[in-house]
């Protein structure tokens, strides 16, 4: 198949324990049609299956291809505190790349951690009371935390993925602190003495120097695929709006009024409307604009990939929105920047999106080309498209986080402690079923 076939779709997916004497539930939606041939299947499972599960794939009664699949397990379910002891055996089974190139850059300017410098310098720099540090210890697969600030209430985001990788695979001792805000922190240079800190980040840019996690929206949506109610990685997949040819031929952006480049673009818009729909959403940092520039309706973003051409331009720091526009079916203008996310440096501008200048002084023309060149336009969507596909996979982000985690315990100079101040942040159970680890967890004293 290289497009789904008319009407509605067909296919059917029944997931079921392996055993007929394990009933479990499993929650199992309408495959994902990603309009190209392809579908996505996703479940949630409520409880652990010792003997594996059944996978169906069906179109009408009939079974497809090698329908059906088994998985043999034991399969265990999101919140079962079962960690893998060997983490090599770990990421072989998830296919973790050997290489990623962000964090061998990140962790080239420090070949080691002084943990002790850490300890006296950040609180100092980065804690005070309008600071976003978190402040963690990860010892014997438990995860300790104390805030430093009064901005960490996002600090949900990374305990929930720190929590997430805890039950899955037995976690390095380390100690490290995590930048909850939007700006990256660390500009002191590698050849200034003192040196600069290794703070971790979900945003980089060209003149810092954190380690960047990837950002706390596409980590959410990852975990919380299927049971949050806002977009998330995969639902955008299947919500791509019309075929190609039928989409409208101008350039789209909806959004807050972060960024002053934003407000031109919705000028552009009134002087251009036959290239351009542009509009702000909610004013906030230029609220004295909207009397002239006007305030737009809020877009469902599933309606925005009704327009061929997509652009994303900076908020604050690096617009989170690039990822779904890249999973999107349209094209990608981006606007150069000096902020970055954990996967750009995999991207290659006019392969898998086109750039616009910083000012947009070439966006028009930029958005002619592409009509002028409907092929070309069409083959970069597809490469940024497949490239994002790859690259934010949910497995991908596991293996990035763990990444980042396990060079930073190599290069720690001390050991990690539970600091005065800290809590013990709790694993959530999400209401399901006791879990029943099949396989042995290391005890306590091997930890």
């Amino acid at each position: 198949l290289t497009r789904s076939p008319p009407g509605q779709t067909l296919f059917k997916v029944v997931i079921k324990s392996l055993s007929p004497k394990e009933l479990v539930r499993i929650h199992v939606p309408k495959p994902l049609d990603r309009n190209d041939g392809t579908f996505l299947m996703r479940y949630r499972m409520y409880e652990t299956v010792s003997e594996g599960l059944k996978i169906e794939v069906l179109y009408g009664d009939e079974h497809v291809a090698q329908s059906p699949y088994i998985l043999k397990g034991p399969v265990y379910h999101e919140y079962c505190e079962c960690p893998e002891g060997d983490p090599q055996a770990w990421q072989k089974t998830l296919s973790c790349p050997t290489k990623e190139p962000q964090i061998a850059k990140d962790f080239a300017s420090f070949p080691s951690i002084n943990l002790q410098q850490m300890l006296n310098e950040v609180p100092k720099r980065f804690g005070d009371e309008r600071g976003a540090i978190v402040h963690y210890t990860i010892l014997n697969n438990r995860i300790y935390r104390r805030s430093l600030g009064k901005y960490t209430d996002f600090k949900m985001f990374s305990d929930e993925i720190l929590l997430s990788l805890a039950r899955k695979v037995l976690l390095p001792d380390l100690e490290f602190y995590i930048n909850l805000g939007d700006w990256p922190l660390e500009h002191r240079q590698v050849n200034e003495t003192p040196g600069p800190l290794p703070i971790i980040s979900w945003c980089g840019s060209l003149d810092s120097r954190d380690i960047i996690l990837p950002t706390y929206d596409i980590t959410h949506s990852t975990l919380e695929a299927m049971r949050g109610v806002t977009n998330d990685l995969l639902s955008i997949q299947g919500n791509t709006g019309p075929s190609w040819i039928n989409k409208t031929e101008k350039a789209f952006f909806r959004g807050r009024d972060s960024r002053e480049e934003r407000l031109q673009l919705v000028q552009l818009s009134k002087e251009n409307p036959e290239l351009l729909d542009a509009g702000i959403t909610g004013y906030f940092f230029f609220q004295e604009k909207e009397k002239e520039l006007g305030k737009a309706k809020l877009t469902g973003f599933f309606d925005f990939f009704k327009y061929k051409y997509q652009v994303n331009v900076d908020g604050t720091v690096a617009a989170y929105r690039y990822p779904y526009l890249m999973l999107g079916d349209s094209l990608v203008l981006k606007q150069d920047s000096m902020y970055y996310e954990h996967f750009y440096m995999a991207l290659t501008p006019w392969k898998h999106y086109v750039p616009i200048k910083r000012n947009l002084s070439d966006l028009l023309e930029k958005v002619k080309w592409a009509k002028e060149n409907d092929g070309e336009a069409r083959k970069i969507a597809k490469e940024g498209q497949l490239a994002a596909r790859e690259l934010l996979q949910p497995h991908r982000l596991f293996c990035y986080y763990y990444g980042v985690l396990q060079k930073y315990a190599e290069r720690q100079s001390s050991k990690p402690k539970i600091r005065d101040g800290m809590e013990l942040v709790p694993q959530s159970d999400d209401n399901a079923s006791p879990c029943r680890c099949l396989r042995e967890r290391p005890s306590r004293e091997e930890l």
